[in-house]
């Protein structure tokens, strides 16, 4: 059953066509109020979603608190982009209930799923189902994640675990580079042969740090871009609203 939070992304994407989701972890911040301030400006810039989360640490009462008071300061939905079974808060709407495909330790990829899913239900947070998978250079998240990463150059591992992810159930598909690769996003051609290859909407994450790299990275088929440390580093509503225009921009010349 496709819940609320779903079905804002789905209708969003039919008008718009291409998304910005800003994900902010509160950890790289240097206080709560801070990352509370890139949220609102987010929202006020025109991202789509607001994302909280991070690979390690982000839990607990602090996750209540900024997530509480996020929630209370923006109008679009707060979705939590867990990097364990801790990184959830009854104050989110929804939550991405991810298995990442292409890690080594079975952990992460149906373990922890276990483990967070009575309390997801008890919270009663939204699952939005992701099949995620980590490519080359991976961050901190290959780390952690014991990623197996795919190589830059094999787009159609990547294609086949995208068609592995939808015939599996999952209702959307993540690529990772990692947060802020030296070498920028993930290729347009490995973009453009995922989004070739399935019919789920395809969030393209890490390394996009620019409205001409997230013009590239939509026009290439993603529908959905999530930019995180680009964010930390300039918050401005004005730099936001530059990011969504190129977004849009980029969805409109498929």
């Amino acid at each position: 059953m496709i819940g609320k939070t779903e079905k804002y992304i789905l209708d969003e994407l039919s008008s718009k066509k291409g998304l910005l989701f800003a994900l902010i972890d509160p950890l790289d911040y240097k206080s709560p109020e801070q990352a509370i301030k890139t949220a609102k400006n987010a929202d006020e810039g025109g991202a789509d979603i607001i994302l909280i989360g991070g690979s390690t640490g982000v839990q607990g009462e602090s996750l209540d608190l900024i997530t509480r008071a996020i929630k209370e300061s923006v109008s679009k939905p707060v979705v939590l982009f867990p990097g364990n079974i801790g990184t959830l808060t009854k104050y989110a709407d929804a939550v991405y209930f991810m298995s990442m495909l292409n890690s080594r330790n079975p952990y992460w990829i149906s373990e922890a799923q276990m483990l967070a899913a009575p309390m997801v239900k008890h919270y009663g947070i939204e699952p939005l189902p992701v099949g995620y998978v980590v490519v080359e250079p991976g961050g901190t998240v290959g780390w952690v994640g014991d990623a197996k990463r795919i190589p830059r150059n094999k787009h159609k591992i990547a294609a086949a675990f995208a068609m592995a992810a939808e015939y599996m159930g999952f209702r959307f598909f993540i690529t990772d580079a990692g947060s802020n690769p030296e070498n920028g996003p993930i290729p347009p051609e490995m973009v453009r042969t995922v989004k070739s290859s399935i019919s789920i909407p395809y969030i393209a994450a890490g390394g996009i740090r620019s409205p001409e790299q997230a013009k590239s990275v939509i026009k290439a088929g993603a529908d959905i871009i999530q930019v995180g440390t680009a964010f930390e580093k300039e918050n401005s509503v004005s730099k936001i609203k530059d990011m969504v225009r190129a977004v849009r921009e980029g969805a409109k010349g498929r």
